[in-house]
């Protein structure tokens, strides 16, 4: 018998699918100042140093409930930005260089190269591209995307301080590790030894809770001495509260230095009857014995805050000195009456 073998249909071969195109780096680059421009008009890096050096501090105050974690939010990093670069005149153009959209049907990520043009008063500006990355359920990740691109912008070209009170470092849409929710399943769910150990724990025994945050108003109100009072404003210092924080605990100190040092007068005999006290001048609030530095820092985040554009004008106009040459009263008074205004 013979077998014959008969032809089978040949699949043609797959091509391979092609790699990804590699997402452009991102990259900086220096436009001089116009010709005719003034010599003396301070060019685009000498701002940048003078905006650092006015920067304020930007905590971890914006909290993400869902995934229970702390960030620093865009719009503090914007209001942190938004008077020192008022101030010296710079200000930033934004574009949109490239951009990359997938959706799975669920989730839409969004990565994108931002380009920054920062101008300085003498019209010269330095370029940068800084890239971000977001997802979104809805329409919102290229929003996302932008507002990560210009808080790292803002955060590595100036160099913004940080508060030293935050510990983690993760993102509004990025979980910190730790916070999954198996691994809360897990810590939620303790070993045999350990349920029987807490059975047999005393009822009146607490068990240890994570440590809290220092009161150091609360401290410094406390302090016998002003031996005690340096020590709590340098903790606080070395813990990175911030200036109108240390300008508060100053105010507390003053405060308690006027009542020790007002005279007391003695109490009347019990057949003597003391004569009718004087009616009191209204009693002026103490100043806080802030340093002019810390003072000015205070009096321009209050104003930012109050989005008053005209601080230096408005200050000069009332007390006839500029802000550098004002003291500490002036400035806190000053502040008083912006966020009285505000309020």
């Amino acid at each position: 018998m013979t077998v014959t073998t008969l032809p089978t249909a040949q699949t043609a071969p797959t091509a391979p699918t092609p790699a990804p195109a590699p997402f452009p780096m991102a990259t900086s680059a220096y436009e001089p100042a116009p010709a005719g421009t003034p010599a003396d008009a301070p060019r685009v890096f000498a701002v940048i140093a003078a905006v650092m050096a006015d920067a304020m501090p930007v905590g971890k105050n914006q909290r993400n409930a869902s995934q229970n974690y702390q960030f620093r939010g865009i719009d503090d990093v914007m209001s942190a930005m938004a008077g020192p670069m008022r101030k010296h005149g710079l200000f930033i153009l934004p574009q949109l260089a490239q951009q990359q959209m997938r959706s799975d049907g669920k989730f839409t990520r969004t990565l994108i190269t931002m380009r920054y043009r920062v101008y300085g008063p003498a019209g010269d500006c330095l370029i940068a591209e800084t890239p971000g990355e977001a997802f979104d359920t809805a329409d919102k990740s290229m929003n996302k995307a932008q507002s990560a691109a210009l808080k790292y912008l803002l955060f590595t070209l100036f160099m913004l301080p940080v508060d030293g009170r935050s510990i983690d470092d993760g993102d509004r849409d990025h979980p910190v590790a730790g916070n999954s929710p198996q691994q809360q399943r897990g810590q939620q769910r303790p070993q045999r030894g350990q349920r029987q150990q807490q059975r047999r724990a005393p009822q009146g025994e607490e068990q240890p809770q994570q440590q809290r945050r220092r009161d150091y108003a609360g401290e410094a109100r406390k302090a016998a001495s002003e031996e005690q009072f340096a020590a709590i404003r340098k903790a606080a210092e070395d813990a990175g509260a911030p200036p109108e924080y240390i300008a508060e605990l100053d105010a507390i100190a003053a405060q308690k230095r006027a009542a020790s040092t007002a005279p007391q007068q003695p109490a009347a005999g019990p057949q003597q009857q003391a004569p009718p006290a004087a009616p009191a001048p209204a009693a002026t609030p103490t100043p806080p014995s802030a340093p002019p530095a810390a003072a000015e820092e205070a009096l321009r985040i209050a104003a930012s805050r109050a989005h008053l554009t005209t601080l230096d004008a408005d200050f000069e106009r009332v007390y006839g000195v500029p802000i550098a040459q004002a003291s500490a009263v002036q400035l806190h008074a000053f502040r008083k009456k912006i966020e009285g205004t505000a309020a």
